[in-house]
């Protein structure tokens, strides 16, 4: 099969890779609909993470279920389905609590932009739609493997409640998806801190109701502003920087709380502030399978359209001009098609 390989920073190549099989009765092997690249892939593209070896990359994915091992009894051959950016049991402690990223059974993908993936603890992973999706829903329901489903995760954590003020930083797909989320949890009103014109617009569409250019200090006065002093009932991080991370503390009201999803890079909390204003941070990596259920019908009823994320569309084999494009900032989101 044809796959995506980084080799080393901004090199990213399509190559021929072993065709994936199943190797554990628990496994599945997908053919991939559609797969994507993701903010977080940036960072090894970057240099950012060390590149030590050439590695298949890539981990958002949906498609048709194509072989399934003994022990699968929850999807079978011609399912549609989606999985989260890594595999689950869906079984142990941290899983029936809801936080499937921490499972004692967790397990990563051996690259996702490929032809073709094999997926481990396919019970606990995958969900499968009632019927094969149209074409015009696979965007959004590619969306649920990682972004949709961590801006979900970011107004979850920061316990977005109806008629509450939220502010979101960050642009990117997941910031957008974050806007997307508060709307849908019944946020008043949406605060989306952006400079670029096209991301302005799609946070419009998904329920921002006021867009701040500022970053920084400027960034935090201006939500001020907005809130006769007093800062946002609640705020997502999704970027991962330092400088995001105290943007987000210093604009969030006393009592209020941060959700983070952003992947920390160079972040340091600032304790006394938050002691001070009791400022609360929670968040982390999503655990994509709690909310897949709930989010798959939002898609296919309509009632949501994350797919939007994606202003780029590329068959597989033009992955490094994907990669380029979102590096560059002249993408927001690409989608890759095998």
């Amino acid at each position: 099969m044809r796959g995506a390989v980084i080799h080393a920073p901004f090199d990213v190549r399509v190559e021929d890779r072993p065709d994936p099989t199943i190797v554990e009765p628990t496994d599945a092997v997908i053919k991939v609909s559609a797969a994507c690249i993701c903010g977080s892939d940036l960072w090894p593209y970057r240099g950012i993470n060390e590149v030590r070896e050439p590695e298949p990359i890539g981990h958002e994915y949906c498609g048709v279920v194509e072989q399934v091992g003994s022990a699968v009894t929850t999807v079978k051959p011609g399912d549609f389905v989606v999985g989260g950016f890594f595999a689950s049991d869906n079984e142990c402690p941290n899983c029936r609590a809801g936080f499937h990223n921490a499972c004692v059974h967790f397990e990563g993908y051996d690259g996702c932009q490929a032809e073709y993936l094999r997926v481990p603890l396919a019970d606990g992973t995958l969900v499968a739609t009632p019927e094969p999706p149209p074409a015009d829903l696979i965007p959004s329901l590619l969306t649920l493997s990682d972004v949709m489903a961590t801006g979900w995760h970011a107004a979850t954590m920061a316990n977005v409640q109806p008629g509450m003020t939220v502010a979101v930083v960050g642009d990117g797909a997941v910031g957008l998806c974050g806007v997307l989320a508060a709307k849908q949890k019944g946020a008043a009103r949406i605060i989306a801190m952006s400079r670029h014109p096209q991301r302005q617009a799609l946070a419009r569409e998904f329920g921002a109701t006021d867009i701040i250019e500022e970053r920084d200090e400027a960034g935090v006065d201006a939500v001020k502003a907005l809130t006769d002093g007093v800062g946002a009932d609640a705020v997502l991080e999704c970027v991962g920087t330092g400088p995001a991370m105290l943007q987000a503390i210093g604009s969030c009201r006393a009592g209020g709380m941060v959700g983070f999803v952003g992947v920390p890079h160079g972040v340091e909390l600032p304790i006394r502030q938050m002691f001070t204003r009791n400022v609360g941070v929670r968040g982390g990596m999503a655990p994509v399978r709690a909310y897949l259920p709930q989010l798959m019908d939002l898609v296919l009823s309509g009632a949501i359209q994350p797919g939007k994320v994606f202003d780029h569309l590329l068959p597989l084999e033009q992955a490094p001009d994907g990669y380029a494009a979102m590096d560059e900032r002249r993408a927001i989101k690409v989608l890759l098609t095998p």
